[in-house]
């Protein structure tokens, strides 16, 4: 007999006993948290044959990872391309294809095919959102859930990770009031969710709640911290909320602590740092060595193939004052940029914008930046990221303007952002 998820997918080459590991493995990843790579690799050893566990273990090691995780996330790959596979199955065999060629927007495609017949496969729709992450596709990032919404109801056990996913696709549709609804709701069928909880905490950063935002947060850490990959980045949030609030000395506490106390050559981590250090130098905080420990390990990295990536390793080379190595950044940048496919025209059209625009502040011309960041912002989406995320370009180009004396347009940025927030409070990162 087959064995299947719980969910109902059938899965090739696979034991009970191994298919249970795999379903152990699913529902820690769901909340992003817990050992997903020991279930699957416990899987594994139980049945080698096994194609979907070498496949996840390939989506855990190829997507935000550093180069020898990449290798090891090939390797999987290649295994599981060899190993029978049904028609989901191959649907997610070709995601990784796309996924290892660094195409997401394609991904993203592959996994939307096979959601479109299997709305329980909760994997697919997961890196599926990830992939509408990669790209700035916030109409996927919500769509691609709403459209499995009728596969699932009240009791079913992954309902939490599809609350959760739906919540940050709401969100980063402005649809707020729903998203907050789903993302708590998420977190009351399972508290450890930390995508759910970091879908919540974009709802109040977007809506510039600030002290909700540290209540929500620091309400039960341990839930959404123990034992999470993705704790960092919901520190990160954390950090933002005291930011927005000039609590300068808890943001920096945060950052030599669970940020990034201790050095991490994860892409996501790194850029979360470099992100958090370039606010604060906007402010002009006195950052004492901490630009040099994140240049070294950006330094230690290859550069050129993601440009959401290489525009913070300009930031932490920036801030560093490694002006060498920053045009070494862009050189690499460039070169990516003259190539074919999504990812050139990301690079050539976003990524090197921004990164020359960053480059330009750090070396003191604020006019140059301001010239970059104008033409680039409004397309900035293309290359990936949150809103939240992507708030540090508009941050840029208001301090830009501030420095290069350009006060009509500082006015009217600071207006707009006004605007596009009526509940903000007076955010000492525009102060003048």
């Amino acid at each position: 007999m087959t064995a299947r998820d719980h969910n109902g997918n059938a899965l090739s080459g696979a034991s009970q006993a191994a298919a249970d590991r795999f379903q152990a493995a699913l529902s820690a990843h769901h909340c992003l948290a817990g050992d997903p790579m020991g279930d699957l690799k416990a899987a594994l050893a139980d049945s080698p044959g096994f194609t979907m566990a070498h496949a996840m273990m390939a989506y855990l090691c190829l997507m935000g990872s550093d180069a020898p995780t990449r290798a090891r996330g090939e390797k999987s790959l290649a295994k599981a391309k060899a190993l029978p596979a049904d028609a989901r199955e191959q649907g997610h065999l070709a995601a990784l294809d796309r996924i290892a060629a660094g195409e997401y927007r394609a991904a993203g495609r592959a996994l939307e095919d096979v959601t479109l017949d299997h709305p329980r496969d909760v994997l697919a729709l997961q890196v599926g959102q990830s992939m509408d992450f990669m790209i700035g596709d916030a109409r996927m990032l919500r769509d691609r859930i709403g459209r499995a919404l009728p596969a699932w109801s009240e009791g079913m056990a992954d309902l939490h990770a599809i609350l959760g996913m739906h919540a940050f696709g709401l969100e980063e549709t402005a649809l707020y009031a729903e998203a907050e609804a789903a993302g708590r709701r998420a977190i009351e069928l399972e508290p450890r969710n930390g995508w759910a909880q970091h879908a919540v905490a974009h709802v109040l950063e977007m809506q510039d709640r600030r002290r909700d935002g540290i209540a929500w947060m620091r309400a039960n850490p341990d839930a959404w911290s123990q034992g999470s990959y993705f704790a960092i980045h919901n520190w990160w949030h954390t950090a933002l909320f005291h930011l927005g609030l000039g609590e300068i000395d808890e943001v920096l506490a945060l950052y030599d602590g669970p940020i990034y106390g201790e050095p991490s050559t994860m892409a996501f981590d790194m850029d979360d740092a470099a992100a958090l250090l370039w606010r604060l130098k906007l402010m002009d905080v006195d950052l004492g060595g901490r630009w040099d420990t994140l240049a070294d390990v950006y330094e230690s990295q290859p550069h050129g193939r993601f440009a959401f990536d290489d525009a913070h390793a300009m930031m932490a080379f920036m801030g560093a004052g490694r002006e060498a190595t920053a045009r070494a950044l862009l050189s690499d940048m460039a070169a990516a940029a003259e190539a074919e496919g999504e990812n050139a025209r990301i690079m050539r059209e976003v990524g090197l914008p921004v990164a020359r625009a960053i480059h330009a502040y750090g070396l003191g011309d604020h006019a140059r930046a301001v010239e970059l960041l104008r033409d680039v912002r409004n397309g900035a989406a293309r290359f990936g990221g949150s809103h939240a995320q992507r708030d540090v370009l508009d941050l840029t180009l208001i301090a830009a303007a501030r420095r290069a004396g350009e006060t009509s347009l500082e006015r009217a940025l600071l207006a707009e952002r006004a605007a596009a927030i009526p509940r903000a409070e007076p955010s000492p990162s525009l102060a003048a």
